[in-house]
């Protein structure tokens, strides 16, 4: 098996939701235009507060994917 090259690139991914949803939703828009993913890794979570609440949450994440030749 030949030695992986990745590229990572840094997105972030908002829900109302949850976190886990929102890492979700960056994931599901990032494999629209790379088909390579491999692997995440949360680097921030961070929310939006509306009167008092939480009104949705925002995770960056980086995603690593595989260069292909």
């Amino acid at each position: 098996m030949p030695e992986h090259v990745y590229e990572v690139i840094e997105i972030v991914g908002s829900s109302k939701k949850s976190m886990e949803d929102a890492v979700q939703n960056a994931l599901d828009r990032t494999a629209k235009s790379i088909e390579t993913i491999r692997w995440f890794k949360v680097v921030e979570t961070r929310g939006y507060v509306e009167k008092g609440k939480v009104a949705y949450w925002q995770v960056a994440v980086k995603i690593g994917s595989t260069l292909t030749d």
